[in-house]
């Protein structure tokens, strides 16, 4: 059935390749932005986003979707409908200094997630966007490497098995992925080195409450007013909210800033 699956998708991709060489398939799509998670939209608001894309000569672009126009015609894009290519869209929010890069993204896969005209963009091909992204920085100049030519159905069919380490089904942003892209250029792809990076336990003397992580998978971290709060800190900037404020941390420096500053 995998198989079949597979085969089904090759032959889509090349009729869309001979269709296209015929000015017979309009490259424009609509896209359509999935729900943002309850929490951050309770304590942040409805987001900015920052879309990046390749256009229809292969040169990536980028623009900004302000709140509320997200039926108008600013979500239209122009797509190479030829190979695999990414749609990440990044939320951010500029009034609170949350610029796109701190919140995990959203995305869609062309062919794979286009519904009609539009493409369905969601949380989990975020992640295969991001990853797409990091494959062709890491690659050099390898033909039969470019992320085009990975095995995307295969790739997503891991996150619906048993076959990754818990914590990573769970949320898959834990993995290193830059490093993930590199070793797979270097080598070949595999998935034994999905495993989360290395987190450090640190003791923060933050507000008690629910803390929510800029990963839309996290689970929420709870902290009664008797506790002393301990965040996991990963590589990087890492940045939590609450109803208190909002809590920047790299290494073992942090920064609270409470929504009345």
């Amino acid at each position: 059935m995998k198989n079949k699956i597979l085969f089904l998708t090759v032959i889509f991709i090349v009729v869309l390749q001979f269709s296209s060489c015929k000015d017979s398939i309009s490259s424009g799509y609509t896209l359509e932005l999935p729900e943002v998670p309850e929490p951050w939209i309770l304590l942040l608001g409805s987001p900015y986003w920052h879309i990046e894309w390749f256009d229809p000569d292969g040169e990536k672009k980028s623009k900004d979707i302000v709140p509320g126009e997200s039926k108008t015609v600013n979500t239209e894009i122009e797509i190479p409908v030829t190979w695999t290519n990414p749609v990440t869209a990044w939320p951010f929010w500029p009034e609170f200094n949350l610029i796109p890069g701190f919140f995990k993204p959203a995305g869609a896969l062309f062919p794979f997630d286009v519904s009609g005209k539009s493409l369905q963009l969601s949380w989990k091909a975020g992640l295969d966007t991001v990853f797409y992204w990091e494959l062709a920085f890491a690659n050099e100049d390898q033909a039969s490497k470019i992320p085009a030519n990975f095995d995307w159905p295969r790739f997503r069919e891991l996150f619906e098995t048993d076959a990754l380490n818990e914590s990573v089904l769970k949320d898959p942003w834990l993995v290193d992925w830059r490093s993930v892209a590199q070793k797979t250029i270097l080598s070949s792809f595999d998935r034994r080195r999905l495993v989360p990076q290395a987190a450090e336990s640190v003791s923060i003397p933050a507000p008690s409450g629910t803390w929510y992580k800029t990963s839309p998978f996290a689970e929420p971290l709870l902290f009664a007013e008797d506790e002393n709060p301990v965040f996991p800190v990963y590589p990087g900037i890492n940045v939590w909210i609450s109803s208190e404020g909002i809590l920047r941390i790299n290494g073992k420096t942090w920064v609270f800033t409470a929504w009345n500053n």
